[in-house]
């Protein structure tokens, strides 16, 4: 058994600690050694979830929470002590509706590069981590490195830190200090890089299509600069890197599409060898369809594992999936070597952040502090940007606008749950002003409104496919589609997360991006409208789209 690699970075054990893992593996049977090697995903207060984890005796759990902050806190110590190798227990804290319910309300990765202000980043990150930590997650699924270049991707859209290069970097980088520093395990994803594809991995295996050389001073400098900087784990993506494939076989065919989640050559020859990762690489969720549109969902686990990456995430079928991994290794499909390096590195992490001192939750917690809360509203208040005004219309007032229309679908859940109100109408009601609300565009009298708001509120879609201004819904029928009102009364467009409606609307005069769709967001919104604060004028992406005319 080589363990060698326990002592370099980014694990860094000591000699106890690599004792731990060590003694921990050889006392493992085979069958807990493959338990090792998933993730299962944990969502609402099933009773009999204890029970199966007690069972089944996965690595780690991802989990999904609740509204019930305290719930969710004794639930995760649950789990932790019926766990025979403690959990790793993992959560995509990514800021705004992928973040903490029942947390502060903090900006999301795009609104963070809006802001671009690193001690700003680091105040939030503080505040996400000291929030997990006091519930007992330890392992965040975040820095996103993504490059916001496809306008159309409703995947990358608000996880990114936008479309430069620098600005990513370094965002990414304090982001992985902080978490790091408070004993959370950072990630780096999505591995080998998305946001050159406009489509979504959980529809369809996506390509990176730069050369190896462009790839290198983009996606490369990023995750060399994570991993100089000791990022503990890399999220190893459904997304193909034909580039690089083809510079290492003459004629890959198909093969050179292959998904990076069940790639030795990207995630061993690249990522490990050529940029030199020596942390955990766990596999993006294994049954989105970029990765059983390439294979069957059941093979496609011990292949994740046989392809370079170390852990899995998620399984509809636990049992079964556990048993595939254990006959590959059994017959030799997974090799030995590679099963081993895989459930030492799970180990290692364990390790790295200190669950083999198996220290309890500290009673209490941090989450919601007022302090926090501040730190956070403060913030979002820098983020919105107004792209455009041509009107001069800004700021709003009770007098001048008392007559507001307000047209909106909503905001989108991105689990697709049913669209939630927004808050502003009742905002901007209690500021004074008369606000009617249609979920479509009405045929009005121009004399009857002072001002018509379009509140779309849609930020990061799993499974949509696009984001874009959806004309039809808002107009109801084919006539309504078309109708525009902004030539008769003053019209402004406000997004609440994707940032490119200008695209399919390059000529309405005012328009203003705000990232993220939380009630706090709302109301700095409101605040911006009303001229309490200044506006952003810095945009972390092109919100035109590469349109000339969007501009004015």
């Amino acid at each position: 058994m080589d363990t060698s690699f326990l002592s370099r970075a980014p694990f860094n054990l000591d000699a106890r600690a690599t004792a731990w893992v060590e003694a921990t593996y050889r006392a493992l049977s085979l069958r807990d050694k493959v338990g090792q090697l998933f993730n299962f995903l944990s969502r609402g207060t099933d009773p009999d979830e204890i029970e199966r984890l007690e069972r089944l005796r996965p690595g780690g759990i991802t989990r999904y929470f609740g509204p019930d902050g305290d719930g969710e806190r004794a639930r995760i110590a649950v789990a932790q002590k019926s766990a025979t190798v403690p959990l790793l227990v993992s959560a995509d804290l990514e800021g705004s509706r992928m973040s903490l319910p029942f947390g502060t309300q903090v900006p999301n990765p795009l609104a963070l590069a809006a802001i671009d202000d690193l001690e700003v980043t680091a105040e939030i990150t503080r505040i996400i981590a000291e929030e997990a930590a006091s519930i007992g997650v330890n392992w965040s699924f975040a820095p996103v490195l993504d490059i916001n270049r496809a306008f159309r991707s409703s995947i990358v859209a608000t996880r990114s830190f936008g479309a430069d290069v620098e600005t990513i970097r370094r965002h990414a980088l304090v982001h992985i200090d902080i978490l790091q520093r408070h004993g959370i395990a950072a990630t780096a994803k999505h591995w080998p890089g998305e946001g050159y594809d406009d489509r979504d991995q959980h529809l369809v295996t996506t390509i990176n299509p730069l050369p190896m050389a462009e790839w290198d001073a983009t996606f490369g400098k990023l995750y060399r600069a994570a991993i100089e900087a000791g990022v503990l784990s890399v999220m190893s993506a459904h997304i193909a890197l034909p580039a690089f494939v083809r510079s290492r076989k003459s004629d890959p065919g198909v093969e050179a599409f292959r998904p990076a989640s069940i790639s030795s050559l990207l995630n061993i020859e690249l990522l490990r060898r050529e940029l030199g990762f020596n942390g955990l690489i766990v596999s993006d969720a294994s049954e989105m369809a970029g990765l059983t549109s390439w294979c069957r969902m059941r093979s496609a686990k011990s292949q994740i594992i046989a392809g370079g990456c170390d852990m899995i995430l998620f399984s509809r079928a636990p049992e079964e999936d556990i048993a595939e991994v254990h006959s590959a290794v059994e017959n030799g499909n997974l090799p030995a070597e590679r099963f081993e390096e895989a459930v030492l590195r799970v180990l290692a992490l364990k390790a790295a952040i200190g669950l083999h001192d198996r220290a309890p939750l500290p009673a209490g917690g941090a989450m919601a502090r007022a302090s926090d809360k501040a730190i956070a509203d403060a913030a979002l208040r820098r983020a919105p940007t107004l792209v455009k005004d041509t009107l001069g219309l800004l700021p709003i007032d009770p007098q001048r606008h008392r007559r507001v229309l307000v047209i909106s679908g909503g905001i989108i859940n991105p689990l697709h749950g049913a669209p939630q109100d927004f808050s502003l109408p009742d905002m901007l009601r209690a500021e004074g002003f008369e606000v009617t609300v249609c979920a479509e565009q009405p045929a009005i009298d121009p004399g009857s409104f002072d001002l018509v708001l379009y509140l779309l509120g849609e930020e990061t879609l799993l499974t949509r496919g696009r984001v874009f201004l959806d004309w039809a819904r808002l107009g109801g029928d084919f006539v309504g589609a078309m109708r525009r009102y902004w030539h008769d009364i003053p019209t402004a467009i406000i997004s609440f997360g994707y940032p490119y409606y200008l695209y399919d609307a390059p000529r309405v005069p005012v328009y203003i991006n705000a990232y993220c769709t939380i009630d706090d967001m709302q109301a700095a919104v409101v605040d911006l409208l009303m001229g309490r604060a200044s506006w952003n004028r810095n945009s972390p992406v092109d919100p035109y789209c590469g349109l000339e005319d969007a501009r004015f």
